[in-house]
């Protein structure tokens, strides 16, 4: 639409093009608004997956194996243990006893108030005869298959990796503490020996890479 200058006949056309320029300039600020948004709420739901519902790990030794192989990624559930305790046989992703800010995986063996015994390479839970059966252990074990009692502690598990010639576990973690000056006693050491429950971050759920299959 035309307009004219009563004072010089002088055709406007700039106050429409200001009143596009306006609307265009709404639009696109309108949409960066909305990609911020988005993003804003990508961030805080990729937040809430990693900080509440899942872990994902990323397993750097061979302690585990057969069960997970080295350089494998595997998915735990934070909120498995929510309505129920761990079990025997569960993986875990726990913090390390020696220093919490280390990530461990490694298989619960021992339950809150049991005893746990190695001798000759076998396992067994409070004076039984019986040894565990464990078919995951991926060879014969050799080193530290002898000599061990476990006084589980209420409120904690003992945990040892599957590939017990290589594992550095609950067999060990007394004497790191105590060596590392966190302990001044051997009896206050022990206690560095257990996860607690408090330690537990999660219970392994699969592996996704580089195949997937469930734990």
């Amino acid at each position: 639409m035309l307009f004219w200058d009563k004072t010089g006949g002088k055709m406007k056309e700039d106050i429409e093009l200001k009143e596009v320029e306006n609307a265009e300039g709404k639009s696109v600020t309108h949409e960066v608004l909305g990609y911020i948004k988005l993003i804003i709420i990508a961030i805080i739901l990729a937040y809430i997956v990693s900080h509440v519902i899942i872990v994902n790990a990323a397993i750097p030794s061979s302690s585990m194996e057969n069960t997970i192989m080295t350089g494998s990624r595997v998915i735990g559930n934070r909120l498995s243990y929510t309505f129920s305790e761990p079990e025997r046989g569960d993986i875990i992703v726990f913090k390390y006893p020696v220093d919490e800010t280390e990530l461990f995986i490694k298989r619960i063996i021992g339950l809150p108030g049991e005893t746990v015994e190695i001798r000759d390479a076998k396992v067994y839970i409070d004076g039984s005869n019986t040894p565990l059966e464990e078919d995951y252990l991926p060879e014969e074990w050799k080193i530290g298959c002898d000599g061990y009692t476990f006084e589980v502690p209420e409120g904690c598990y003992l945990v040892l990796g599957d590939n017990r010639n290589v594992s550095q576990d609950a067999r060990y973690w007394a004497e790191e503490a105590y060596d590392e000056g966190l302990a001044q006693t051997w009896e206050d050491a022990e206690s560095y020996t257990y996860v607690k429950e408090s330690q537990v971050v999660a219970k392994a759920m699969f592996v996704y890479y580089p195949k997937f299959y469930l734990l």
